[in-house]
């Protein structure tokens, strides 16, 4: 199939940044869907804001000023986020991949229904939670699950047992109820243990917990290192965390979680199997203690995260997504 990704960002990016912290979950989204999809012998077209080095015919990734060039009929076209990038291809089929709930108001102020109307796309969620709170007006030509996965580089990546016994981490950002995590860290879980350590993304404002430690932002390799050395994954979840890679990546390197199952996060976790959904802040509190200091318990549910390791990749998801642009 001759496949077309549209996406335009505000700032630059191409497939060689795909291990850079400047790309947020969409990019990295965008560059395996990308890869895997070449892989698989398509003839895939990217229009995206890349840098004019990046701009050429080996890699079929153009900078978006080159769109009104190419007179190509395409058999899908999938835009990343904005309907309006339609307006520059002609295919069959469309595809628009959403990363926020967009009701009416929202869809119409960012310029987006009139593009919709126009070119019928159907829409493509990133979960169960998602497609339950997407707006049905803006999902009218047809609505489906893009079954997202982790980089290959954390299948890949060899497990260690130099692990810090007393260190969580939340690698989530900052506004996905990061400050909720630090009040039931502080008044409810440092109590109680004064060793454990807490590992988080910046700014950590007002923070006068020297256990509270802010990660460096860098590159996907130090992700993975603070990852494995880490004990527990804590993440609160947030109403507007509609899948939550930070988790699934956590997940794939055999870390258990511990949340409040606030939006798409009762997606990442099976309770009492890879993790715990909490209630409530004392039962947050309560499970995150009690893995620190289980050792049973803990690798347990680290073997539980063993058996399905591997399990959801990208070459799984594109499948399933060829499936759904077939029918």
């Amino acid at each position: 199939m001759k496949i077309c990704l549209l996406d335009n960002t505000t700032f630059q990016y191409s497939y060689i940044d795909k291990q850079s912290s400047i790309l947020r979950g969409a990019e990295t989204i965008f560059i395996n869907l990308y890869e895997q999809l070449k892989s698989l012998g398509h003839e895939v077209v990217v229009f995206n804001n890349c840098s004019e080095n990046i701009n050429n015919d080996i890699s079929n990734w153009y900078n978006f000023h080159k769109v009104e060039s190419f007179d190509i009929d395409f058999d899908v076209a999938i835009s990343n986020g904005d309907a309006r990038l339609f307006n520059n291809i002609k295919s069959k089929k469309k595809f628009l991949i959403s990363y926020s709930v967009q009701p009416l108001e929202k869809f119409i102020r960012k310029r987006q229904f009139l593009a919709y109307i126009k070119h019928r796309p159907s829409i493509l969620v990133i979960g169960k939670y998602h497609q339950s709170v997407r707006s049905k007006i803006t999902s009218l030509f047809g609505i489906n699950i893009l079954k997202l996965a982790v980089d290959d580089k954390f299948i890949n990546t060899k497990l260690t047992n130099k692990i810090n016994n007393n260190l969580a981490i939340f690698t989530s950002r900052v506004d996905r109820n990061l400050d909720l995590l630090l009040h039931i860290w502080n008044n409810k879980i440092q109590p109680k243990n004064i060793a454990l350590k807490l590992l988080a993304t910046p700014p950590i404002y007002n923070n006068s917990n020297t256990n509270i430690i802010e990660r460096s932002l860098s590159t996907q390799s130090n992700l993975i290192n603070d990852l494995l050395k880490s004990r527990i994954f804590l993440v609160p979840g947030h109403k507007a965390e509609l899948f939550c890679l930070a988790a699934e990546e956590a997940r794939e390197l055999c870390l258990p979680i511990v949340t409040l199952g606030i939006g798409s996060l009762s997606e990442r976790v099976k309770h009492e199997q890879t993790g715990f959904i909490a209630k409530n802040e004392d039962e947050f509190a309560f499970y995150t203690l009690k893995l620190f200091s289980d050792n049973i318990l803990w690798n347990n549910m680290r073997d539980n995260l063993f058996r399905i390791r591997g399990s959801k990749n990208w070459r799984n998801s594109v499948s399933n997504l060829l499936e759904i642009i077939k029918n």
